[in-house]
């Protein structure tokens, strides 16, 4: 009994720390393509015109990075190349953009840029899903709930749209009967 317990203390050591070092190998390597890509992409891009494509994919690690100026500039760069045989590009690229003025804070630029989204491709799930959380944030529970339920009606199974549709109805809800009480009051 007295020699199992350091061998079991030790068995366990040894585990934890082979799991924590597999996560720390993993985040290193990440960040290694990650930075590799970074670096690929900016060389590119001063040394001559890219693709819409390559801007994308710039402006998206600047926003991983949280570098919302810079990535806005080359979301927008990446917009005046348009490419009309890839029309579904166009519309990632102004969902992303509308992501990085939502995490700025500028609700109503992001919403603008969601709906030029949604006109090029009308069922894309993501870009109601983000115009809805910037209704949200707006306190536009209305919209918010219509966008929730666009995205259901494209995909039935959208997890997030079905629970904040669901919460989206219940913030109705109240407000609703609350006034039908006021109204037979009177």
């Amino acid at each position: 009994m007295n020699g199992t317990l350091p061998v079991l203390y030790l068995l366990i050591l040894l585990i934890l720390l082979s799991v924590t070092s597999i996560f720390i190998i993993r985040q290193i390597m990440k960040t290694r393509k990650t930075e590799s890509m970074l670096s690929k992409l900016k060389d590119k891009l001063t040394k001559e015109q890219g693709t819409a494509d390559e801007y994308y994919q710039l402006a998206s690690i600047y926003l991983e990075k949280k570098l919302y100026v810079q990535g806005i500039e080359l979301f927008q760069k990446a917009l005046k190349l348009k490419d009309p045989e890839n029309l579904e590009n166009m519309s990632k690229i102004y969902n992303a953009l509308g992501f990085a003025y939502f995490l700025q804070g500028q609700y109503d630029i992001a919403i603008r840029q969601y709906k030029e989204a949604l006109k090029i491709a009308p069922n894309y799930v993501t870009a109601y899903n983000n115009l809805g959380h910037a209704y949200e944030k707006k306190k536009l529970t209305a919209q918010a709930l219509e966008a929730y339920e666009s995205a259901l009606k494209y995909d039935s199974k959208n997890d997030t749209a079905k629970r904040r549709a669901e919460s989206m109805r219940k913030r109705l809800t109240p407000s609703l009967s609350k006034k039908s009480e006021v109204g037979s009051q009177k």
